[in-house]
């Protein structure tokens, strides 16, 4: 079940969330999650993200489904209506109720159309959202990867900001993390080890981090590594203890470093 870095993969992680692992199978991922803080963490990130994505398009459904209360009241109008009329022959009477009530069937059957095409749109999203976050990187593609630079030569570097990744790369990036399709203005093509601490212009060092679709954006990772190489440059903190600790979860480096549990700043 464990991928080769002893972690759990994302669709182990969403196959334990829906209860579609064996008895067997959801017993060695629960014994993984209560040891490993990491995968925790991954499950976190990946339920936050759906349940997101179902309150949004929920919210989104529920204003698109008719009231009953409309048609229902002009039912009662028209039956009140023809209770008044003068009395005829059953089959007229009958005929004309069918006719006065046809128009609130429609309205009903467009209701549950609404929710049969609504309904396998909001699973298609949901689908989707198991793909999108990418808060942490899969490690497995993404391990991350450094030159062999010291601290003298990092911290005299002037420009302290990610390099610009080519653009065939960043569509070699979206094609191995499965979203070749994605808006590219989504996500930012964020280095792991970012090359101000000596991250390597490697495919193995980026992958797509979201703008938006978590707390734990491109944004929020942009600040720890301001405060890592203010950290390494002014002596407080190793380079390489820097590098390691941002590349195996930059997340939890966050907030040991900002010493919080939430990103500070403006979140979406």
């Amino acid at each position: 079940m464990l991928r080769k870095d002893n972690h759990l993969s994302d669709q182990e992680l969403l196959l334990a969330a829906d209860g579609e692992l064996s008895r067997r199978a959801a017993e060695g991922v629960r014994s993984h999650l209560a040891a490993c803080w990491s995968c925790r963490t991954r499950q976190q990130e990946l339920e936050h993200a759906i349940g997101e994505f179902v309150h949004e398009y929920g919210r989104a459904l529920d204003a698109r489904i008719p009231s009953g209360e409309g048609p229902r009241a002009l039912l009662k109008a028209q039956l009140a209506q023809l209770a008044r009329a003068p009395r005829t022959s059953t089959l007229d009477w009958f005929s004309a109720v069918f006719r006065k009530v046809s128009w609130t069937i429609v309205a009903a059957a467009c209701g549950v159309a609404a929710i049969g095409y609504f309904i396998p749109q909001l699973w298609t999203k949901r689908q989707a959202a198991r793909i999108v976050a990418f808060a942490v990187p899969n490690r497995s593609l993404t391990p991350g990867a450094t030159v062999l630079v010291d601290r003298g030569e990092v911290c005299r570097e002037s420009n302290t900001k990610n390099k610009a990744v080519p653009v065939a790369l960043q569509r070699s990036v979206f094609q191995e993390y499965g979203i070749a399709g994605a808006d590219p203005r989504a996500y930012e093509v964020d280095y792991l080890v970012t090359p101000a601490l000596g991250g390597a212009d490697d495919i193995h060092n980026l992958w797509p981090h979201s703008y938006s679709a978590t707390v734990w954006n491109a944004q929020v990772k942009d600040a720890l590594e301001d405060r890592l190489r203010e950290m390494v440059c002014d002596g407080q903190l190793d380079l390489v203890t820097a590098q390691r600790e941002i590349a195996i979860n930059w997340i939890e480096a966050y907030k040991k470093y900002f010493k919080t549990d939430r990103p500070l700043g403006k979140v979406p």
